[in-house]
C-alpha cells in the first residue's frame, strides 16, 4: 500500500503546533504495519539542507508562472518529497505569517499549489512509485482532493483528509478561483463555496473520498453547530465517510527512561526521578524550591480555544491552594501580558516563558506534578499524551480527545484504581477550581497520587492502534478486501 501525506508542517523539520508531530510520527508507524508513506511538504528555508538523496529531482509544471520541482529524500527516519518553490516557500519564520504578524497574502497560492502538485503526484508522476491513497491534512492540503475529484485525466488515486482542528479552513475571496485552476461550476453550496469564499478545508471535506479527525468524540461534535465552526451540516451530510482515530505520539522522543532534556531519566518503577526533575525544573524557571507545592505546568498556545483566559482568572485559587505555576507558550498579545504580569506578581510561585523551546517543554512535562489543558474545544490533544507518558497528571476540560485519554479520578475509578487525570465540565471558572480542588486534594495523598502515576504511565498513548486503523481505512478506500495485503 503507497500512501502520499500532503502536509504544510512536520516535526522535527517545520513545527507551529501539534500536526507536526502527526505527520512527523504517523508515517513511521505506518511503516511499521507495510505501508509505505511518501510526505509531500513545501522545502522552506534549511530544509533542503542534509537532505539524504532518495531519487531525481522531478520538474513540475510551471506554478503561477515560476519554475519548480519536487525533491525526493530522506531525513529524520522520514521519505520526503520537498516542493521546491523559492517564490512562495522561500521565506524565514513562521511558515504562514509574516514578521507582521498577518498571513501571507498569497497563501492561497502556496497552499493551492503545494495541494496541485500533490494531486499532479498522483498521477504517477514520481519514476516507479504511484500512490493508491493521497491523504491530505487540514485546510492547506485541502484543495488536494478537489483536483483529483475534477481531474480530467481521473486518476485511480483515492484520497481522505484529516480535520486536526476545525477552526481554521483557509477561507480565500472568489477571485482566486481563476489563480488556482478551479471551475466555476464548483463555486455552489454543494462545492468549495463558503459564504462567498472560496473554502480549502470545505473543498477537502467535499470532494474527498473519506473524512477523518484526530478522536472519536471530536468528529461526534464537529456534527454539531457549537463545535462544527460553521461546516457541521457538511460533516453531518458525510456522517457515513467520517471516522474519528485517536491520535497517538512518538514513544522514541517522548520517553522519560531515556530523554536527553530531562534532568534525570526514571520511569513507572522509579519515580523518585520526577522528584529531581521538579526540582530541577523549579531552578531553572525561578521558582520556589518546594517539593510539597504541587506544581501546574501548561505548553501551550495562549488562545482563547485553550480556555487559559479561565486559567488566569482560577490562578489565585490555584495559588491559595499552595500550588505553582509553569507555563510556555505564545499567543494573544493580551493572554502574554496578563500572564507575564501575574510572573512579576507571584514571584516564585508563577513563572511565565514565552515563546517555544522544545528541550524546556520535556522538561516541564517531567518536572511538574500535573498538566493545564482546560480548552473549550480540543481535537484530540497531544499535550496530555506526554502529561501521562511522564507521569504528569492531565487536568482537562470534557471535549474532544481530552474525553477519550483521561479517565477522571472521580469516585469510581479511584476505587476501581483506574483514573488517571482531572477531568471537568462544563468549561467555567467555577468547574475548574472544582477540578484544581480535587488535584490538590489528591497530590496530598501520596499513595492515591503514585498510584495515579503509574497507572498514566502505562496508559497506551502510541500509534500503533491508531495506525492499523488507518491502514485499514487506506486498504477500503483502495479497494481492498479487509485484512488483505495490498502490494
Amino acid at each position: 500500500m503507497r500512501v502520499l501525506f500532503i502536509a504544510s508542517e512536520c516535526a522535527p523539520l517545520i513545527k507551529t503546533g501539534g500536526l507536526a508531530d502527526v505527520v512527523g510520527a504517523l508515517p513511521k508507524a505506518l511503516g511499521a504495519v507495510g505501508t509505505d508513506v511518501r510526505v509531500l511538504l513545501p522545502a522552506y528555508p534549511g530544509l533542503l539542507d542534509g537532505l539524504e538523496a532518495d531519487g531525481e529531482a522531478i520538474p513540475t509544471r510551471p506554478l503561477f508562472g515560476r519554475r519548480a520541482r519536487v525533491v525526493p529524500g530522506r531525513r529524520a527516519g522520514l521519505r520526503l518529497l520537498l516542493l521546491d518553490a523559492p517564490r512562495l516557500f522561500g521565506r524565514p519564520g513562521n511558515p504562514y505569517v509574516g514578521k507582521n504578524g498577518k498571513d501571507w497574502p498569497d497563501n492561497h497560492k502556496r497552499f493551492g499549489a503545494l495541494s496541485a502538485v500533490g494531486a499532479w503526484l498522483a498521477d504517477g508522476k514520481l519514476p516507479g512509485w504511484r500512490p493508491d491513497v493521497v491523504h491530505a491534512h487540514d485546510w492547506q492540503a485541502g484543495l488536494a482532493p478537489a483536483y483529483l475529484a475534477l481531474s480530467k485525466s481521473k486518476t485511480a488515486s483515492r484520497s481522505v483528509i484529516t480535520v486536526h482542528n476545525i477552526a481554521f479552513q483557509g477561507l480565500f475571496p472568489r477571485k482566486t478561483m481563476a489563480e488556482l485552476k478551479l471551475p466555476a461550476s464548483g463555486f455552489v453550496q454543494s462545492g468549495f463555496e463558503f459564504y462567498g469564499e472560496v473554502g480549502f478545508l470545505k473543498a477537502g471535506l467535499v470532494y474527498a473520498d473519506a473524512i477523518t479527525t484526530v478522536s472519536p468524540t471530536y468528529a461526534r461534535e464537529l456534527t454539531t453547530p457549537e463545535y462544527g465552526m460553521g461546516l457541521e451540516g457538511v460533516i453531518a451530510q458525510r456522517r457515513g465517510s467520517l471516522t474519528g482515530i485517536l491520535n497517538g505520539i512518538d514513544l522514541d522522543a517522548w520517553n522519560p527512561a531515556s530523554d536527553p532534556d530531562i534532568a534525570v531519566p526514571y520511569d513507572r518503577s522509579q519515580l523518585q526521578g520526577k522528584s529531581k526533575n521538579k526540582a530541577a525544573l523549579q531552578r531553572r524557571l525561578g521558582l520556589t524550591a518546594d517539593a510539597r507545592a504541587p506544581l501546574f505546568c501548561v505548553v501551550s498556545r495562549l488562545t482563547r480555544q485553550k480556555g487559559l483566559d479561565l486559567l488566569l482568572d482560577a490562578l489565585p485559587h490555584l495559588l491559595w491552594r499552595g500550588g505553582q505555576l509553569a507555563l510556555l507558550g505564545s499567543g494573544d498579545a493580551d493572554l502574554e501580558k496578563s500572564f507575564a504580569a501575574a510572573a512579576r506578581a507571584n514571584p516564585g510561585r508563577v513563572a511565565v516563558s514565552l515563546g517555544y523551546d522544545e528541550p524546556l517543554s520535556h522538561l516541564m512535562q517531567a518536572g511538574a506534578d500535573a498538566i493545564l489543558i482546560p480548552s473549550r474545544f480540543e481535537p484530540c490533544g497531544l499535550t496530555q499524551l506526554y502529561g501521562l507518558r511522564y507521569g504528569t497528571l492531565p487536568v482537562v476540560a470534557h471535549t474532544g480527545g481530552l474525553a477519550d485519554t483521561v479517565i477522571d479520578a472521580n469516585d469510581a475509578a479511584i476505587k476501581a484504581n483506574c483514573a488517571t487525570g482531572f477531568q471537568f465540565a462544563p468549561t467555567t471558572l467555577s468547574a475548574l477550581r472544582d477540578a484544581l480542588d480535587r488535584a490538590c486534594d489528591a497530590f496530598a495523598d501520596k499513595r492515591l497520587w503514585r498510584g495515579m502515576q503509574r497507572r498514566a504511565m502505562k496508559h497506551p498513548v502510541g500509534w500503533d492502534v491508531s495506525a492499523a486503523a488507518y491502514a485499514a481505512l487506506y486498504q477500503q478506500l483502495a479497494g481492498a478486501p479487509a485484512g488483505a495485503v495490498v502490494p
